[in-house]
């Protein structure tokens, strides 16, 4: 599977190909060096450098230096550098700027330059200066730079000296390198840390650029019908249909399917989205009581036996398997054991668990789930499992609620989107495997021991806690807007934003994306240091 990625160079492989890369940029291309049998330049100034690099497949394909020590290349190149600059300003270089010539156009480069941009603001350098190949003065000029002095070097090898002024760096490179390069990467080009959207394989991408299809032809209800059996086989369900929506769609349609039995029920709540649940029960009128804990808590299975006791007609249960606001994981096998033994109905909110933990839903009488989020498609589609026989309701239910009219009509009552369908089923070939689920828990376990080491406290135990989020109850002395806002600038896109986590002072990270583990340890330097908090 192909993954094109922006990162900081950590590891001592990437070091390898860097060397690699430097030797063909400035002995191959620009005669600079020597050739030698190895085929390798290691930089005069590599201790010191950061490097940024693009990588695609496991290969460096671009990468740039960041250095702030003098003196600097130009130093030794022109004299009175300081004379040609704008004055007391903090100083830094760009250096070995170099694509591969198949991989050459301007995203990789708005990446790279992105990327060293927002590790200049963290280290407060004010102006970063570059000796700019004549080739690409077009480039530096589009990012901002402006040259100044006579171009230097040899004659096979001239550079334009060049620097990028304060204003510029805050202001133009920001606005041409903060797009998305949805034509390289898989989403936006800030680590994405967020429950949703989430980014997608190529492969995924792929599925959404295929030509539409009518949702009345043979060759779509074939996809739609091979789609159902992936969803069902990574879930244990026996039937799913497949509505154009959000999750909260998908609940109205479990909703609505409850309210058919008229009896009355039970919903557990304990967090957002089981108040949510609570929400779309009192729209359909329905007969229910609740069962509410505090936020982060797990239901104690004593107190839920006590009101099933005291309630001998509840004839179903509504919950949240993953709590997204939360973290936490409510247990689903627990609660079908209950129901099973008293004949009742379990209803499961899966959106946030399917894809990032084992789910079988066996023995659930509805559930939802979507096409984003763990399964790393796109969103706009919704789930609904079912085990029962879904006849249609047309005096009850409005017809696009109505599971059963779905049901009767194959899946396809109305217009369903082909391209959305086909990214789909291409997520769902790589999705639920349980390597990948052990991967994203051992990520999960790593990152809370980090937070746990800083000094951090975030919502759950780690027996009940959600691989794929993990919430952070920040210290009253940080402000969740102004931390979370910090992060966005700096290239971590994190849920801080919904008015229950502002309330609370939470912000959460997400693994649903999988970053990568130099991301997730960039990032816990940035928050600690962000935060204010000592080692």
């Amino acid at each position: 599977m192909s993954h094109t990625y922006f990162k900081f160079a950590t590891e001592q492989w990437e070091f390898e190909q860097i060397h690699r890369l430097n030797y063909k940029a400035f002995v191959e291309e620009l005669p600079q060096h020597f050739p030698n049998p190895e085929k390798i330049l290691v930089d005069r100034f590599h201790e010191e450098n950061t490097y940024i690099v693009c990588v695609s497949n496991n290969t460096i394909i671009g990468m740039l230096a960041v250095r702030g020590e003098r003196p600097f290349s130009l130093d030794q190149k022109l004299e009175n550098l300081e004379s040609y600059l704008p004055p007391n300003c903090s100083l830094c270089e760009f250096r070995l700027f170099f694509i591969e010539k198949a991989s050459r156009g301007r995203l990789i480069a708005r990446g790279l330059f992105r990327e060293v941009r927002a590790y200049c603001i963290d280290m407060g350098y004010e102006l970063a200066l570059i000796s700019g190949t004549l080739s690409q003065l077009k480039l530096y000029k589009h990012l901002g730079f402006v040259p100044f002095g006579p171009i230097v070097g040899a004659p096979a090898a001239r550079f334009q000296p060049m620097y990028l002024t304060p204003n510029a760096l805050s202001d133009k490179t920001d606005r041409a390198l903060r797009k998305p390069c949805q034509d390289l990467c898989h989403g936006p080009l800030p680590v994405n840390l967020l429950p949703g959207p989430v980014d997608a394989s190529e492969e995924t991408w792929l599925g959404l650029k295929r030509h539409p299809t009518s949702h009345r032809s043979e060759v779509f209800h074939q996809e739609l019908s091979a789609t159902k059996r992936l969803l069902c086989r990574l879930t244990g369900a026996r039937s799913v249909e497949i509505f154009c929506g959000s999750g909260t769609l998908a609940n109205d349609v479990v909703a609505g399917q409850l309210s058919l039995l008229r009896a009355p029920g039970l919903i557990l709540s304990n967090g957002e989205f089981g108040e949510r649940l609570v929400g779309q029960a009192k729209r359909f009128e329905m007969s229910f009581q609740t069962l509410s804990v505090d936020w982060g808590r797990s239901f104690n299975p004593t107190d839920l036996r006590d009101l099933l006791d005291q309630q001998p007609r509840t004839k179903w249960i509504w919950a949240v398997h993953c709590e997204t606001s939360t973290g936490i994981l409510n247990d689903i096998e627990r609660l079908k054991e209950i129901c099973a033994q008293r004949h009742l109905h379990l209803c499961m909110d899966c959106i946030s668990s399917i894809g990032t933990t084992p789910v079988d839903l066996s023995g659930i009488y509805l559930a939802s789930g979507v096409s984003g989020k763990g399964i790393g498609s796109f969103t706009g589609l919704a789930f609904v499992f079912y085990q029962h026989d879904a006849t249609p309701a047309p005096k009850s239910l409005p017809v696009y609620l109505d599971l059963g009219y779905y049901a009767a009509k194959k899946g396809v009552p109305f217009t369903l989107s082909s391209n959305l369908l086909y990214a789909l089923q291409a997520a769902l070939q790589d999705s639920g495997s349980e390597r990948a689920m052990g991967d994203l828990a051992h990520e999960a376990v790593w990152l809370r021991a980090q937070l746990r080491r800083m000094g951090f406290s975030f919502l759950g135990r780690d027996e009940t806690a959600s691989s794929a989020i993990v919430t952070i109850a920040l210290p009253k002395e940080v402000n969740v807007l102004e931390l979370g806002q910090s992060l966005d600038n700096q290239g971590y896109l994190l849920s801080y934003r919904s008015s229950y986590l502002v309330a609370r002072n939470w912000i959460q990270i997400s693994l649903m994306s999988k970053p990568a583990r130099a991301d997730l340890s960039k990032l816990l330097e940035i928050i600690q240091r962000t935060a204010g908090l000592a080692e």
